[in-house]
């Protein structure tokens, strides 16, 4: 199987050290650097290539987690980045929804669903631990239009294009496109998946 090479950056030393212990016993995962300040990802990222990076919130330094992960997407667009806490602040959340992070993971979550998580973040997809998740829309903006929640609620009851387009008195073609841009919106991996975010944050 392929080996997902993972950045560690925990500036306490026990937590980082057990954390690079524990995902080391996973076959398909390589911890190929861990640093202690959210100052020595961005470089550390930079010599490793890794394809995901796992980064605490509060680190000391100029920069938090928060910042290094903004910093590594526009110096390494292809790594992944995965955010830890140790609580879910709504500040934190918020923060994350802006910069787009890929995860995000409470450090109690038991290792086995921390390795999942690095898996799913690897893949392509994104991942919010299930006990931040109301938090996390709640304080999210809708980015839908009235015109696309229209869509997808239609869509979302399991009607096709082209019975969306007759109930909306609109063209499949537009149908289609709505439904494209609704699921690039959410981030979502087609339209039943933007129809659960939707519903979930009550977009819907």
């Amino acid at each position: 199987m392929p080996v997902i090479r993972v950045l560690l950056a925990e500036d306490q030393h026990v937590i980082r050290g057990a954390l690079v212990a524990l995902l080391g016993l996973e076959a398909d995962l390589d911890v190929v650097a861990a640093v202690e300040s959210g100052d020595q990802v961005v470089a550390a990222a930079l010599a490793h290539r890794p394809d995901v990076a796992v980064l605490d919130i509060d680190m000391p330094g100029a920069i938090d987690g928060l910042d290094a992960a903004g910093e590594l997407r526009a110096r390494l667009p292809a790594c992944r980045t995965l955010m830890l806490t140790g609580y879910g602040k709504p500040g934190h959340l918020r923060r994350a929804l802006d910069a787009r992070v890929d995860g995000f993971m409470l450090k109690t979550v038991p290792p086995e669903e921390l390795a999942a998580a690095i898996r799913k973040v690897a893949a392509g997809e994104r991942v919010l631990d299930p006990s931040l998740a109301v938090t996390a829309w709640d304080l999210a903006d809708n980015p839908l239009t009235p015109r696309e929640a229209d869509v997808l609620r239609l869509a979302a009851d399991g009607a096709e294009a082209t019975e969306i387009a007759t109930r909306l008195f609109l063209s499949v073609g537009t149908v289609r496109n709505y439904l494209t841009a609704i699921v690039a919106k959410l981030n979502a991996r087609n339209r039943t998946d933007a129809a659960r975010i939707a519903r979930e944050a009550g977009w819907i």
